[in-house]
């Protein structure tokens, strides 16, 4: 689902978390997602299908957005998924070093794959995939992946 840049139409959140669970079959250990939508596009869906194309329990995937940061990986494993939101950080002056304490490069360093959302203004880096689902319909999610190095 990746190569330079691939686009689908969900109409569902079975297709939703199967396009998750196909883009984690394309990601290499230390990869980086950067996931963007609006509120309700569907992020967390995608997310719960990469989750369990990398292995991990999809049933545990919640959005991050209190905690900022969660991890996830078979039990008792390492994490195989690191997933951060951004949106409680867009447009604080202390944003940047925020997001270095969060501890991703280190992550990605050990071989999980992050995924970030609302990642306005994070360094892109090497190895990244960003991915934008805007609302279609009701019913319908336009899902668009390209490589961003």
């Amino acid at each position: 689902m990746t190569g330079d840049g691939r686009e689908l139409l969900s109409r569902s959140v079975e297709e939703t978390r199967e396009a998750g669970r196909r883009l984690a079959r394309s990601l290499a250990p230390g990869s980086l997602v950067l996931l963007s939508g609006p509120l309700g596009a569907g992020k967390t869906e995608l997310v719960r299908g990469i989750a369990e194309g990398l292995g991990a329990a999809p049933e545990e995937v919640a959005s991050p957005t209190f905690a900022l940061v969660h991890e996830y990986g078979p039990p008792g494993g390492r994490p195989v998924l690191v997933h951060a939101d951004l949106y409680r950080l867009l447009g604080s002056p202390r944003a940047v070093a925020a997001v270095e304490d969060l501890g991703l490069d280190e992550a990605r360093a050990r071989g999980a794959v992050v995924v970030v959302e609302w990642p306005e203004g994070l360094a892109r880096g090497e190895g990244g995939v960003a991915v934008a689902i805007s609302v279609e319909s009701e019913e319908a999610r336009r899902i668009v992946v390209r490589r961003t190095s």
